[in-house]
């Protein structure tokens, strides 16, 4: 297969597999992905619950979009966590979902994603450092085994994706007169 080929095909796969899962989970009922977003931020975060490093997050609500799934609610913690469709909150992080997979897999850092627009924060600043940092405190070893292998195998396969979609430089050789 040539080099052109693989690399449209790698292409394609990384623009079109967000909107084929995306299609779907726009049809699902919001109440259904809230109730599996808060399950899911309840066992990765249970430590840092446990350990009363979330009370910052009383009464402020945390926006995340993930642009390319066009999926977008709002998160805050009192005591247990809390989900809805996006209203007002204080900050707002928004990526496309292969970004924030590598992230979770501790493959990328949040900050370079930033510096290369990959990823947007806006709203209030220091919550949105302290978001991040509680982010980044969460060790990828420690997560729950189905979530980390599903993590670590999607993050290898964008990462494979990613580095056949660039494209290749073929250099031809000058004609010797």
């Amino acid at each position: 297969m040539s080099a052109v080929f693989s690399a449209k095909i790698a292409q394609q796969l990384l623009e079109f597999t967000p909107k084929a899962i995306g299609f779907p989970l726009a049809k699902l009922p919001f109440s259904f992905k809230a109730k599996a977003i808060s399950q899911l931020l309840g066992l990765l975060l249970a430590e840092q619950a446990a350990d009363d490093e979330l009370g910052f997050l009383t009464d402020k609500w945390v926006a995340i979009q993930v642009e390319d799934l066009n999926l977008a609610f709002e998160v805050s913690f009192n005591g247990k966590w809390q989900v809805r469709e996006l209203t007002d909150a204080q900050v707002a992080f928004s990526a496309n979902s292969a970004e924030l997979i590598l992230v979770a897999a501790a493959k990328e850092d949040p900050d370079t994603l930033f510096f290369q627009r990959k990823l947007s924060i806006e709203g209030d600043t220091e919550l949105g450092l302290e978001v991040k940092n509680l982010l980044l405190s969460i060790e990828f070893a420690s997560m729950p085994t189905p979530i980390r292998l599903s993590i670590a195998k999607l993050a290898a396969v964008i990462e494979r994706l990613q580095i056949e979609a660039k494209p290749t430089v073929i250099l031809a050789k000058s004609p010797s007169y």
